[in-house]
């Protein structure tokens, strides 16, 4: 659909007959959306991100660019599946605290020894 809307939209420019400055740059700006889409559906599968808000002030741009977004999902899908390196990292971080937190507490405290006073 997305490759659809973006050939009419050239093409409505050819039957406007803007010029080749106006259809440069159209297609400057298709590609700089597509690589900055791809850079941060890239960053997207090793980390979350830090600034949400900003994250949701990219919507509109990798819309634009989603060429590029699904460019790096189907780079990343010949590696392994796209999020499940950061999903695996999150959990063994989640695993590792919660095995900390049991350690700490294990056995019936009122069944402990008393230490002797002297």
């Amino acid at each position: 659909a997305g490759a659809f809307v973006l050939r009419f939209a050239y093409q409505g420019l050819q039957v406007a007959d803007v010029g080749g400055l106006v259809n440069t740059l159209v297609i400057l700006m298709f590609a700089i959306c597509s690589a900055i889409a791809f850079a941060k559906t890239w960053e997207g599968f090793g980390r979350r991100p830090a600034d949400q808000a900003r994250e949701d002030s990219l919507k509109s741009l990798k819309a634009i660019g989603f060429i590029g977004g699904l460019l790096a999902y189907a780079l990343r899908c010949l590696m392994e599946a796209p999020g499940e390196k950061l999903r695996r990292a999150e959990y063994e971080t989640a695993r590792a605290r919660h095995d900390k937190r049991r350690g700490a507490r294990t056995g019936n405290p009122a069944a402990r020894k008393k230490p002797k006073r002297s």
